[in-house]
C-alpha cells in the first residue's frame, strides 16, 4: 500500500521560511513525478511545484509563478522523499499543502501542473502566514 506522509506544516510570520517533507512508502518514485499542491480556504486545489525525471540523472522543477524565487522543490531518492522549502512567505502562501506522486515516469509541461496527472496523494499538511 502506497502512503505518502507531509510534515513540516506550520504558523510562521510573513517573511519566514518553512520546510515541508514527504515521505513515500509502499513503492519507490525514483524516476516518477512528485509534486506540491496547496488548497486555501473556499478555494480549489492549485499547482504549487513538481520535480520530474528527465532521463539519466536529471530532474526538472517547474513551479507556479506566485512561488517562483521563493519556494525550492527538492528530492531525496535515497529516502525516497520529496521536500518544498519556502521562503519569504506571504499571508496568501496560506493554505493545506499536499504531496502528490506520479505513476507515470514522463510527464510533460502540460500536465506536471494537473492534479488528475497524480495517482497518489498525502494527507496534507497546515501552513499559516500570519501578517
Amino acid at each position: 500500500q502506497v502512503q505518502l506522509v507531509e510534515n513540516g506544516g506550520g504558523l510562521v510570520q510573513a517573511g519566514g521560511s518553512l520546510r515541508l517533507s514527504c515521505a513515500a512508502s509502499g513503492r519507490t518514485f525514483n524516476r516518477n513525478a512528485m509534486g506540491w499542491f496547496r488548497q486555501a480556504p473556499g478555494k480549489e486545489r492549485e499547482f504549487v511545484a513538481a520535480t520530474r525525471w528527465g532521463g539519466g540523472k536529471t530532474y526538472y522543477a517547474d513551479y507556479v509563478d506566485s512561488v517562483k524565487g521563493r519556494f525550492t522543490i527538492s528530492r531525496d531518492n535515497a529516502k525516497n522523499a520529496v521536500y518544498l522549502q519556502m521562503n519569504s512567505l506571504k499571508p496568501e502562501d496560506t493554505a493545506v499543502y499536499y504531496c502528490a506522486a506520479d505513476e507515470d515516469t514522463i510527464v510533460g509541461l502540460t500536465t506536471i501542473g494537473v492534479s488528475d496527472e497524480y495517482d497518489y496523494w498525502g494527507q496534507g499538511t497546515q501552513v499559516t502566514v500570519s501578517s
